[in-house]
């Protein structure tokens, strides 16, 4: 289903599916139990974590633009993947109106710390807040890492497969996020009629960026006294690797945020916002010191049961959503061990049963129907 297939279905579906009491699988109870400190945001305390960012982004743009040799370039791209990484979170914490009391703030912070990672901030609020959140692991509605079934592969040409084999894997996880959801879903669209403004608008705020940055960094390399290769080096190595080494580690975060055997989507009908954001969720312990890129985004659960919780207190509303609902939450510490053998298991989806497949499964599929 498309963006505003959502949008406009739903609008009969919300909270009244099939005959379901308006409150049944409600998030209220989970909401009463956080305490009203994790609500607080002063601003301060948002604008230092903005700005220490962005002193670490030109820092390590500068160390790009100085070095040119592949193996301390190899080194800055990971630290810059990580920097990209923090400021997006700080972005997307303000595009849900969190990290600021005031709109305004929220929006230019907004719109200022997603350009490294060359978002479209609306095209971003349009997916991220009205789709994926809403309805997130809702069959036919939740894009994010939707999964496909058995007849779905089976039915996919021989290139749609292999590329549903490499996104679906560990070390593609960054090449889905590039083309499902930020070509697909910022860039080429398409959008709803009334958000069509406002995305093209941001649309070409990106593209002038990137633009501008490379204009820049050409005349930069041309004053060097840089050859023609020289010059692209300069552009490949400051503005387009980082921003795929982002794609890699932000399509490997969603990713495991949201898929593992253990987690269910489920049926339209079926479907609650408890399953969807309690169930649907996870709370991913990171190594030490890791949380000063990650914004402790990794705590993702309660984020998604209230994304009013500003970044900096999500752990203080998972300790009490956890003391209240511990059989629920899916806390854990994160491993790459893990990710890469998730991602081994969840490749294909039966959804009357609620349980992912191998790509086995399809092959058995066909010997039986054969």
């Amino acid at each position: 289903m498309t963006i505003e297939g959502c949008l406009v279905a739903d609008l009969e579906l919300e909270e009244r599916s099939e005959g379901r009491p308006a409150q049944a699988g409600s998030l209220k109870p989970v909401i009463d139990i956080i305490p009203a400190a994790a609500y607080e945001n002063p601003t301060w305390k948002g604008m230092a974590y903005f700005l220490r960012d962005v002193a670490m982004y030109v820092a390590v743009v500068s160390a790009l633009i100085l070095f040119s040799n592949v193996f301390v370039v190899a080194g800055l791209e990971v630290v810059m993947a990580l920097i990209t990484t923090a400021l997006f979170v700080v972005g997307h914490d303000a595009a849900h109106g969190a990290l600021f009391k005031s709109k305004r703030t929220n929006s230019i912070v907004g719109h200022l710390a997603m350009l490294p990672s060359m978002h479209v901030y609306e095209g971003w609020v349009l997916g991220h807040n009205r789709v994926h959140h809403p309805y997130t692991v809702r069959q036919g509605y939740d894009f994010v890492w939707h999964p496909y079934t058995v007849e779905d592969y089976r039915a996919m040409g021989f290139v749609k497969r292999m590329r549903h084999r490499f996104e679906w894997s560990w070390f593609g996880a960054g090449a889905y996020y590039l083309r499902e959801v930020w070509l697909n879903k910022m860039i080429t669209g398409p959008f709803p009629a009334r958000w069509v403004k406002a995305i093209n608008r941001d649309r070409a705020v990106v593209l002038g960026w990137a633009g501008a940055f490379a204009v820049g960094l050409a005349l930069i390399a041309l004053a060097q006294g840089d050859s023609l290769f020289g010059i692209a080096w300069m552009i490949t190595r400051v503005e387009i690797l980082p921003f795929l080494a982002f794609c890699v580690m932000i399509g490997s975060v969603v990713h495991v945020h949201h898929v593992q055997p253990t987690i269910r989507w489920w049926k339209r009908a079926e479907w609650t916002k408890f399953r969807g954001q309690m169930e649907g969720t996870t709370v991913l312990r990171v190594p030490k010191g890791l949380d000063f890129f990650f914004h402790w985004i990794m705590v993702h659960t309660p984020h998604h049961v209230d994304l009013r919780i500003p970044m900096y207190n999500l752990p203080m509303a998972a300790k009490a959503i956890e003391e209240h609902f511990p059989d629920v939450v899916h806390d854990e510490k994160l491993r790459f061990r893990d990710f890469r053998s998730n991602t081994k298991v969840c490749k294909l989806y039966d959804f009357d049963s609620g349980t992912w497949l191998p790509y086995a499964a399809a092959r058995k599929s066909k010997e039986l129907t054969a």
